[in-house]
């Protein structure tokens, strides 16, 4: 019997605290929390602030980058995977709050380079890999504490970006190991991923999310190696795709998240390893503007980045430095 999501969170939250994981000043944001995944109708108004500040709250157990990441529920995230502080793939499923963080499950082979979205109370990894690419689409049960394979993709496939409402994940781009993928499929649990859509040129390690009724796809990795400056929107009731606007410069191995139906993007590198970058930009998802938005602390590429309520969470990442153990979140200013 499935438990009542109050109960979820309840039992999540008294075990984050018994774990007492992480240091540093944990900070507990104000006001009502909204999910990543909400999508803004598109008669509402942008809302959005001018600009974002970074605030740190603690540290995970471990330096980890490449996380697949989701919001489990309005004061949860979960991050799955990734990469430890020696390039060493992990197992560790971790969820987080805006006090701490712990490990709750662990999947059933390490890997990096996968994605994450929350469907239906459970969160869903797509792809990823290690030494291979996977095609498996995993199901973590945050009630049992359990990861479970729950479907498969059309092919193994890593280096994806993943997005979702709540029902649907969108899963875009990609890998296979031998060619970068231009594909967007569409999944719902139960069922079979959907070719839905095309990009007009194949991309690993774009930022996406959802904003205003449509996937906004900002910037990746195209064939050459070479970063993207394009931002495309896909619309799921039609499945077009169509060039929406461009990026100051080329950004691959950013984040991406909304507030009040803007996109941000947060950090993220360009063609070279270590050309790490500290903006963040806004996105206006209707038209195209760009604009700056804030910095991070320090130059930052492959964090686990999500949306809880009016807050952006920013955890681990990889610095010139190498690989992060932070966690914060980018407030809104004013």
């Amino acid at each position: 019997m499935a438990l009542p999501r109050t109960t979820i969170a309840a039992a999540l939250a008294c075990a984050l605290l018994a774990a007492g994981c992480g240091s540093g000043g944990a900070s507990t944001a104000a006001g009502t929390t909204t999910s990543k995944k909400k999508t803004v109708g598109h008669s509402a108004a942008l809302r959005t602030p001018r600009a974002l500040r970074y605030r740190p709250l603690y540290s995970l157990g471990a330096a980890l980058q490449d996380p697949g990441t989701a919001a489990l529920d309005t004061a949860h995230f979960v991050l799955m995977g990734g990469l430890d502080a020696g390039d060493t793939s992990t197992d560790s499923v971790i969820v987080g709050t805006r006090a701490a963080a712990a490990v709750r499950a662990t999947l059933p082979n390490a890997q990096h380079d996968a994605d994450a979205a929350t469907l239906g109370g459970h969160v869903y990894l797509f792809g990823g890999g290690q030494f291979n690419q996977y095609d498996h689409i995993l199901a973590f049960d945050p009630a049992a504490g359990t990861v479970a394979q729950a479907g498969t993709l059309p092919a193994a496939q890593s280096d994806v970006a993943v997005t979702g409402n709540g029902e649907t994940a969108y899963i875009v781009g990609g890998f296979d190991g031998t060619n970068s993928l231009n594909t967007i499929l569409a999944w719902r649990p139960g069922g079979a991923p959907q070719v839905v859509g095309h990009l007009p040129v194949a991309l690993r390690y774009a930022a996406v999310t959802l904003a205003r009724g449509a996937v906004i796809i900002v910037g990746g990795s195209l064939p050459s190696g070479n970063a993207s400056d394009a931002i495309y929107r896909f619309d799921p009731s039609s499945g077009q795709v169509s060039t929406l606007g461009r990026l100051p410069a080329p950004l691959t191995h950013a984040g991406a998240a909304q507030l009040d139906g803007t996109v941000f993007v947060v950090g993220g590198r360009g063609s070279g390893l270590d050309s790490q970058t500290s903006q963040i930009l806004a996105v206006n998802p209707v038209t195209g503007a760009v604009r700056p938005a804030g910095r991070l602390p320090q130059p930052l590429s492959d964090a686990g980045v999500v949306a809880l309520g009016q807050a952006i969470i920013v955890a681990g990442g990889r610095s010139a430095g190498g690989t992060q153990a932070a966690v914060g979140e980018l407030v809104p200013t004013g």
